[in-house]
This record gives structure tokens, C-alpha cells and sequence, in this order.
């Protein structure tokens, strides 16, 4: 409500959900931060799987090796949207 408020102050900017997770609900919360960034009209990139990594202990998501690349791939996405948007 607050960007509807302010003249859509999200729209067309980019926006990533990346979700760090124990185990259970992350594909729930990434949906969910998705739909916050589609009904804000935001431009979302995607990647080569869903953007979560997984890690029990501190820093233990360090070595999901999928969820590093999946980020990776999601940062290279991201430069380049932000490169064909820039005003």
C-alpha cells in the first residue's frame, strides 16, 4: 500500500527474491516475495533453478554448491537487466 501510495514507486524496477533456508517453506516464501514484486508491476529476472540455497549452521549455505550457482547465474541476470533498464 505504501508504493500504490507514493505514485507506484516500484514499478518497473528490478527485483530478485533470493531465499536462504534450513530445510521446509523456502519454495513458499520465494513464491510470496515474487508476488509482492508482481502485483508492485516490478521486472523480475530469474535464474537457472529457484533462487534458494540451503544451510543448517552459520555458513553451511556456503557450500550448496546448486543454490551458489543458482545465485551466480541470478547476479549475472540481474547486472543485465539493470544495464537495459538504466534511465
Amino acid at each position: 500500500m505504501v508504493a500504490r501510495a507514493n505514485d507506484n514507486m516500484l514499478r518497473l524496477k528490478a527485483g530478485a527474491a533470493v531465499v536462504a533456508a534450513r530445510r521446509a517453506g523456502s519454495i513458499h516464501c520465494f513464491d510470496t516475495i515474487n508476488h509482492f514484486f508482481f502485483i508492485n508491476e516490478m521486472i523480475v529476472p530469474g535464474s537457472i533453478y529457484w533462487n534458494v540455497a540451503f544451510g543448517r549452521n552459520q555458513r553451511e549455505v556456503e557450500k550448496d554448491e546448486e543454490g551458489i550457482a543458482t545465485m551466480k547465474n541470478l547476479g549475472k541476470n540481474m547486472a543485465w537487466l539493470l544495464k537495459r533498464i538504466a534511465v
